[in-house]
């Protein structure tokens, strides 16, 4: 599943394509993805003008002129594609969105694990998909104190703790494992154990990788690819993820793997502790 990095870059790119932009024609090519998709959408959505994207978590939302906001999340297999003017749409393209410039935004998900909503901006911070997320990583309100404060009485692990939304929004499988590696963490460590040190390297760990990633343009793995169709580079710079029976790139030993809350973790024994 698409995590913070991809769903940035996707998010940049559709800006560059719908902010400021009409709306002129939809294409909606089934009644529902994970849940429903709103009916109204064909007759909303024409005729209004997109504002500046956000992201939150691993959420895309579009302000409109109509203070609604359009939600999409990824999903497991859910991508954007990017055309000049009217594409032939095919068998998983399910949401389209042709603007006043003659480009056109459209959604294909085969799994059909994504999803699409329209509700009013005032909602936002009530959403049930968005109430209950953490701070994003990237901002100031995720430091070390706020690590600390949050881990004083779990008992999971560290790398379950930064998977959970409710902790921290965005973090995914690939980038946990890799900020713990960085970190110099055992992704087995109990999550209360953590001290100030510790959390430091942490918080600094994720940042870092994390706008690593997004410079790159995100993880190209199966499906993930970015709306022009460009693979993520990040690929190139894990250091442990997927390298399970590898050396490690520091130390020389073999990265190990092993499940987590029905995830795999791949970690170095003798770097991470």
């Amino acid at each position: 599943m698409p995590e913070l990095p991809e769903v940035e870059t996707v998010k940049r790119a559709i800006a560059s394509i719908a902010s400021g932009k009409k709306i002129t024609d939809i294409f909606v090519g089934r009644k529902n993805l994970r849940w429903p998709i709103p009916t109204s959408l064909n007759k909303t959505l024409k005729g209004v003008i997109c504002k500046q994207p956000q992201r939150r978590g691993k959420y895309i939302l579009i302000p409109l002129s109509t203070k609604q906001i359009l939600l999409i999340h990824l999903g497991m297999s859910g991508a954007f594609r990017i055309y000049k003017s009217r594409p032939n749409f095919q068998k998983h393209d399910h949401i389209a969105i042709g603007f006043e410039s003659e480009e056109w935004l459209v959604f294909s998900d085969p799994r059909r694990f994504g999803c699409v909503d329209l509700f009013k901006e005032e909602y936002v911070l009530s959403h049930w998909l968005l109430k209950n997320l953490g701070p994003e990583p990237l901002s100031q309100e995720f430091t070390p104190d706020y690590i600390i404060t949050k881990t004083a009485s779990k008992t999971c692990s560290i790398k379950t703790f930064l998977l959970d939304q409710r902790n921290i929004a965005g973090i995914g499988n690939i980038y946990a494992s890799e900020a713990l590696f960085r970190a110099g963490i055992s992704p087995k460590r109990q999550a209360r154990t953590l001290k100030k040190k510790r959390a430091e390297k942490l918080v600094d760990s994720i940042k870092v990788i994390l706008l690593k990633a997004i410079d790159a343009g995100g993880t190209s793995l199966r499906d993930y690819i970015q709306p022009g169709g460009e693979i993520g580079y990040f690929i190139q710079s894990l250091q442990v993820y997927g390298r399970s029976g590898e050396p490690c790139l520091d130390c020389g030993s073999i990265i190990k793997e092993l499940k987590q809350s029905g995830r795999t973790t791949f970690y170095c024994s003798l770097c991470q502790r």
